[in-house]
């Protein structure tokens, strides 16, 4: 994927490296099993971050740093990704307002509670902000067998951003709204796949404009699409059960199987069209 040179916003506070709050019993191990418990069981975020609150054993967790472009190519990747995210949904909805992003390691405050590095990248509604440690990346490679390649790597930003597009649409809220008047857990989970999966077809969306908005600048390279569709197979829930259990369970899934995940981002990718998105019809 090319990128570099790509225009940068310089909306990012960078929490990397301030003091950082931990879970008990932390460490690698813990982070792939309670990535693997966020993706199997959809805990809501929000939630996750305020059990992760109370097991803090750190009295001092990140606070705000300041905001600007990160000088490290990891921090300047996600400022470019980031912008060209923004700039491709300015295009394609009225109104949009980008989200914040924060980068941190470890563990941070949140709008929605504590977070945690364990919680993987995640969106905050309630401070609209995007939260990535990005040590999820290579967890994903060496843990889940995702891809390690650049689109890969975007995909999952622009599904959190995805997801604040979401907010702005009012489809998280209804779903919500569903969610809480659902006859039974496997019928909330519906709505929670749903809602990840139409945040993999906004990020194929991203995808399909990413060189026309910034001028060729970020653009899809051959091979990109397939390293992409490498990574939704790996994160699909039945993948992620199997990996957890060694069995799959339907009415458990909360984010989609592997099928379902790379159909969703490769429709994002051939249509370009947002209203191609609708994982919601038959619910």
């Amino acid at each position: 994927m090319r990128w570099q040179g790509g225009r940068k916003g310089g909306n990012v506070e960078d929490r990397r490296g301030m003091s950082g709050g931990a879970v008990a019993g932390g460490g690698i191990g813990v982070l792939v099993i309670a990535l693997i418990g966020y993706f199997v069981f959809g805990i809501d975020p929000s939630q996750t971050a305020q059990v992760l609150d109370q097991a803090a054993v750190s009295s001092s967790p990140q606070g705000d740093a300041p905001v600007g472009t990160p000088e490290d190519e990891a921090g300047q990747f996600v400022d470019v990704i980031g912008t060209n995210i923004d700039d491709v949904w300015r295009t394609q909805m009225e109104g949009y307002q980008p989200p914040n992003t924060v980068l941190y390691t470890q563990g941070t405050n949140t709008g929605c509670g504590f977070g945690q590095a364990a919680m993987g990248p995640f969106y905050c509604p309630n401070d609209q902000t995007v939260y990535l440690d990005l040590s999820f990346w290579q967890e994903m490679e060496t843990k889940l067998g995702a891809s390690g390649a650049d689109f890969a790597r975007a995909y999952v930003i622009a599904h959190e951003f995805g997801h604040h597009v979401q907010t702005l649409t009012g489809a998280s809220g209804k779903v919500r709204e569903a969610q809480n008047t659902a006859r039974s857990q496997a019928e909330a989970n519906k709505y929670s796949v749903a809602l990840e999966l139409q945040a993999d077809c906004y990020a194929g969306v991203w995808a399909a404009h990413a060189a026309e908005a910034s001028g060729g600048q970020v653009a899809l390279e051959q091979g990109d699409v397939e390293e992409g569709m490498k990574t939704a197979n790996a994160i699909g829930d039945d993948m992620l059960q199997k990996r957890s259990t060694g069995r799959v369970s339907p009415e458990g899934f909360t984010h989609g199987s592997s099928e379902q995940r790379m159909e969703w981002l490769r429709r994002g990718i051939t249509t370009g069209d947002p209203r191609q998105c609708d994982t919601f019809s038959g619910l």
